[in-house]
């Protein structure tokens, strides 16, 4: 495949998800007004609590078996390592720029988290696809291409959201218990020591009421101590899962990828939903359905909020710049090194194909699912769709270099 052919290849999924953007734009601005604030917000809540779940459980029930997990055990590890290598150069980015609070964890997500989602759907059915294609015969390609795809995308759901739907979760209410703290009026205390009225003159308490308090803390101290100590572990035990708060770590995304793997892996459940001849294969069906509008629908959002962006947001130029300085530069080199030290190892398969993905994961631009997750939180929506913009317009050149060299090193 030559150059300018691996180009137009790479360039058309960033293509798309911009001009996709572009229309979320428009449908935002005030003389259209459907996607305002409320829609947006109502959008965001479908694409949560139903669209995700439904492309995440569809795509791993459709395509993912026992044998491709044991033949692709390596990239869950190669994707968890794309998370910690992009949260460290994260938190390094945030203490070089000494970037605002309210930035911290949309930068630390924007790091971690690629779009692994639509950009590997897009590019590598469309590579393969292509005459002069590396990876072989088109059919097999792409067969196998969607389940390398696939397990790809379930994996990073999974990732970000059991991590960086937390941080930014944790970042967007410390960023808005500082503003409700920098909203308290000046002349509050000056009003506290002006407010007229008699003053309450707390009373002492007597020698009695001391020793019958003494009395009732031995007391209290006493049934403590007399508390078993089965029950000491289950009260422990109990302090950890309120703190955990499970009922968020366990998303709906979550819920949807822990449904496809059972329905994927399970022979029985997989003759009963998975395949044309199955008896239940219309709630499948209906399920991939649903899932394939949730991509468009959340670049649909990412662009009205980047019409709230332009208008009135203050993103740092070292912020942006250092963000794509670890997704196109930084994270590109180590995928080269990881993946060459698995082949290396004996850990990654001789597939070119497979090889492939696994380079283009260290490539890739943030999750536009990030998105969702500064709408649902209130905090960030302008500051992602900013650097999204940039993220998304530097992609089509970045992903299109990277992906030339990963081909023309895995021949």
């Amino acid at each position: 495949m030559g150059l300018w052919k691996l180009f137009v290849v790479a360039l058309m999924p960033v293509v798309k998800v911009l001009l996709i953007t572009a229309v979320g734009v428009f449908l935002a601005i005030e003389r259209v007004d459907i996607l305002g604030m409320a829609a947006r917000k109502h959008l965001n809540n479908l694409v949560f609590y139903v669209l995700n779940p439904a492309l995440v459980g569809s795509n791993l029930a459709k395509f993912i078996t026992v044998k491709s997990l044991v033949m692709l055990w390596f990239m869950p590890l190669s994707v968890l390592i794309t998370f910690i290598a992009g949260s460290a150069l994260g938190w390094l980015l945030i203490k070089i720029t000494r970037a605002p609070n309210r930035l911290r964890g949309l930068i630390l997500g924007c790091c971690a988290a690629g779009n692994l989602g639509n950009m590997p759907l897009i590019i590598i059915p469309a590579v393969c696809e292509e005459k002069d294609s590396p990876f072989g015969d088109a059919n097999i390609c792409n067969m196998h291409g969607l389940a390398y795809a696939t397990l790809s995308m379930a994996i990073g759901s999974i990732y970000m959201w059991l991590y960086v739907y937390n941080v930014v979760r944790i970042y967007s209410s410390t960023a808005s218990d500082e503003t409700k703290a920098d909203a308290i009026p000046e002349g509050l205390e000056s009003a506290r020591e002006i407010t007229p009225g008699p003053k309450l003159f707390l009373k002492e308490p007597s020698i009695n009421e001391g020793v019958e308090n003494f009395e009732m803390d031995r007391a209290v101290s006493k049934g403590k101590a007399k508390v078993p100590f089965p029950e000491n572990i289950k009260q422990g035990f109990q302090k950890v899962v309120d703190k955990l708060n499970l009922k968020r770590v366990l998303s709906p995304s979550i819920n949807g990828a822990i449904v496809g793997f059972i329905v994927g892996t399970i022979p029985p459940f997989r003759k009963a939903l998975i395949g044309g001849s199955a008896p239940l294969h219309v709630l499948e069906d209906s399920a991939y359905s649903v899932g394939e509008s949730a991509i468009t629908i959340t670049t649909l959002i990412v662009g009205s909020n980047l019409l709230k962006g332009f208008r009135g947001s203050k993103v740092p130029i070292s912020v942006i710049v250092g963000i794509m300085a670890v997704r196109y530069i930084f994270l590109p080199i180590l995928g080269v090194g990881v993946v060459k030290f698995a082949v290396h190892l004996g850990a990654v398969s001789s597939d070119p194909l497979y090889k492939f993905v696994l380079l283009l994961q260290f490539a890739l631009p943030p999750a536009i699912n990030i998105g969702t997750m500064t709408q649902l939180f209130g905090s960030g929506e302008a500051e992602f769709s900013v650097i999204m913009l940039w993220t998304y317009a530097s992609a089509s050149v970045s992903v299109t270099l990277w992906s030339a060299f990963f081909m023309w090193l895995i021949k």
